[in-house]
């Protein structure tokens, strides 16, 4: 493959900047002062309760926010070098690490499209990495000051195949582990590992979360016992659960009426944990039978979202992966699979839930249709559900289609893997 050259390497400078400049310009130069970069405010509070001695999860954000600390207690001893520099200086660094993990999400999960441009690569991972500001998922990942974009780049780390050679000593699921004990959606991939019998990497990523728990506990007791005895199952912490910035399936039955914590919201939301949550898991098992590492990270990843009862629109930050999973190893030779791959990202560009709000605000008809757009996140959520299945189905049909050149590659001599195959040790 043709390396890139220097002039490859400014060109992607110039595209990455020319299209982060707008979402950069607006969340970071246009915002509002009490809206700037909240949730930096939120790590940056629990890094100076940890200093002070003061309870982590009592502590709020300055008004008109007065948002508390949700993480767990390893997150706020994280947080602490936050503590140490002023707000504006954490931000902005925050920020600019923020946009770093981007590229390189887009680095690992763009891989076969990458290895189809040749020494274009590093534009292409520009312009993907730029272009996904404009969505909403990863636009307010920098809006917010989101931890979202390091947990998925973790665990896409933790599921590459072949390992990066930087990691070969690291065991598999130490870095699910990790996310885990930071933030605890990223537990959904213990539940795949546990699916597809990788007892080996369930086992590697439950120790890791709990020895880091547990170490926490030791540094921070009071906080631990406060969290896992109480803050962890409160909800409302993360804010009211029935607005439309919460795109859960739980919060569309709120919505609709419902009361938290009543039968009837039980028995609405149920039924859909189990439906949805069985699609999922058989999902991703059929990707990991087809060796498609980066489907199976799309398809849990995604899980995490639908299966929450609270998923505010930054959670879906893998849509950076879910996209590139679509798109699958014909590299966007498969001009159906590029077509059915800018359906979600189009989705999330339009910010649905917020036209919807407006739409009801102002009383417009038919009010169904306000309705609709709020729980435009929501729906889209599960169209691509849809679209990763339809994508599996596909990647079978590939594999079943292409066997007869699978075998005349192989009495060639060809070193390359049938499509659908495992050539790797999990």
């Amino acid at each position: 493959m043709t390396r890139p050259t220097t002039t490859h390497w400014l060109l992607a400078a110039v595209v990455f900047v020319a299209l982060a400049a707008w979402p950069i310009t607006k969340f970071l130069f246009l915002f509002p002062q009490d809206q700037w970069q909240v949730d930096i405010q939120v790590y940056r509070e629990a890094g100076i309760s940890v200093l002070q001695g003061r309870p982590v999860y009592q502590q709020m954000t300055d008004p008109p926010q007065l948002l508390p600390f949700t993480y767990p207690p390893i997150a706020a001893l994280l947080a602490v070098p936050l503590a140490l520099v002023p707000f504006e200086v954490a931000a902005w660094t925050w920020t600019i690490v923020q946009l770093a993990a981007n590229l390189a999400i887009a680095w690992v999960a763009w891989i076969h499209v990458r290895r189809r441009v040749g020494a274009w690569a590093p534009v292409l991972v520009a312009a993907v990495a730029g272009a996904f500001l404009w969505t909403q998922p990863v636009g307010d990942g920098i809006r917010f000051a989101q931890v979202n974009a390091f947990l998925v780049l973790a665990i896409l780390l933790d599921l590459k195949r072949p390992r990066l050679p930087v990691l070969r000593s690291i065991p598999p699921g130490v870095f699910v582990g990790l996310a885990m004990a930071i933030k605890l959606t990223p537990g959904v991939f213990i539940i795949h590992y546990l699916v597809c019998k990788r007892w080996r990497e369930a086992a590697t990523a439950i120790v890791t979360a709990s020895l880091v728990s547990i170490g926490a506990w030791m540094v921070l007791p009071s906080a631990s016992f406060a969290f896992w005895g109480g803050a962890l199952s409160d909800p409302t912490r993360l804010g009211p659960n029935d607005g439309s910035a919460n795109q859960a399936f739980r919060a569309l039955l709120l919505r609709r009426g419902l009361e938290a914590g009543s039968t009837e919201l039980l028995l609405a939301w149920a039924p859909y944990l189990l439906v949805i949550g069985g699609v999922c898991f058989w999902l991703a098992r059929r990707a990991y039978r087809q060796g498609d590492w980066l489907m199976e990270a799309a398809v849990v990843g995604l899980a995490g979202f639908l299966l929450s009862p609270v998923s505010w629109v930054h959670h879906l930050h893998w849509l950076m992966v879910i996209v590139p999973a679509i798109i699958g190893a014909s590299g966007g030779r498969d001009r159906v699979r590029l077509a059915v791959a800018a359906i979600p990202f189009a989705w999330f560009v339009a910010t649905m839930p917020f036209w919807g709000v407006l739409w009801k605000r102002e009383q417009r008809e038919p009010a169904w249709f306000g309705d609709l757009l709020v729980e435009g996140n929501v729906i889209g959520s599960l169209v691509i559900l849809a679209l990763l299945a339809w994508a599996i189905s596909r990647g079978d049909r590939d594999a079943a289609g292409g066997s007869g050149a699978v075998a005349a590659q192989a009495e060639a001599g060809s070193q390359s893997p049938p499509v659908g195959s495992r050539p790797w040790s999990r």
